[in-house]
């Protein structure tokens, strides 16, 4: 088994099973799945009686129970998101209110290009690369995600463009300090009504908002080489120190250890000169 900590309660997982019965009562968070090899001995017992292949996807949504059995070997990766998490990763991905993320629930699907995000999850699994595993959990939230759609009519949370004008003025805002009260008063509320809406419309509060923000803004810059004492200054932490607690809190390694993982890739990426 591998397994590959993407912070925040993400977590890759790439291991085999055989001759097995296995039952999920109500799971935490979501799970997508792709079988990298065998899967035609694996059954789900309380639905489809179709069984797995090479290739084959699944995604089963935060909640849902299912049942297994499994008659022969097989390997398979999965991708674990929190349902707070991924509602947050909807909205920011898409630009659109949390509460319109639809995952449906596959079982055994032939879903190519999310299967190629998955395969390369399984590739930064076996490896133990943290930044392949966020690029690949980025693509995979792009495409399982792309598909949903309005249901209903939405009552409470933001108006998209109070929604917008918020989430600008936090990401302008990011090296200094962010108030409640600055953010209630673009969206036209209180504040106890906007932090209500704000959690509706982006899956998280406003201050879990600014906290992975900051943590991403830190990231974009630790790749560009600036240094860690600068990095914390522009993401509004009160101190070096500060920073990495935040950071190896999120992310599980601190900036330097990120930094390290980041120019160990780019080492390898560079070509061999001939003598």
């Amino acid at each position: 088994m591998r397994k590959l900590d993407l912070g925040c309660g993400r977590a890759a997982m790439r291991w085999f099973n055989r001759n097995d019965h296995v039952t999920y009562e109500n799971p935490e968070g979501h799970t997508f799945s792709l079988y990298l090899r065998g899967g035609t001995g694996t059954f789900r017992l309380d639905g489809t009686h179709m069984s797995g292949w090479p290739g084959a996807c699944c995604l089963m949504p935060h909640g849902q129970s299912s049942t297994w059995e499994i008659t022969s070997p097989f390997e398979f990766v999965h991708l674990y998101l929190p349902d707070r998490e991924a509602r947050r990763l909807f909205a920011e991905t898409f630009d659109r209110d949390a509460r319109l993320m639809s995952l449906p629930e596959l079982t055994f699907a032939d879903r190519p290009e999310l299967a190629a995000s998955l395969r390369l999850l399984a590739k930064a699994a076996e490896a133990g690369d943290p930044l392949l595993g966020e690029e690949a959990m980025a693509e995979i939230v792009r495409r399982a995600f792309a598909d949903s759609r309005p249901v209903g009519t939405l009552k409470g949370g933001l108006a998209p463009h109070a929604r917008r004008r918020v989430t600008e003025f936090i990401e302008a805002g990011l090296g200094g300090s962010l108030r409640l009260r600055e953010l209630a008063e673009i969206a036209h509320l209180s504040e106890f009504h906007f932090q209500r809406s704000f959690a509706a419309s982006l899956g998280v509060s406003p201050s879990a908002w600014i906290a992975h923000r900051r943590i991403e803004r830190a990231r974009t810059l630790l790749r560009a080489g600036e240094p860690i004492a600068g990095v914390a200054v522009a993401c509004g932490y009160s101190s070096q120190s500060h920073l990495t607690r935040a950071f190896r809190d999120a992310t599980g390694r601190t900036p330097a250890a990120y930094r390290a993982l980041i120019d160990g890739a780019r080492r390898m990426e560079e070509p061999v000169s001939s003598v």
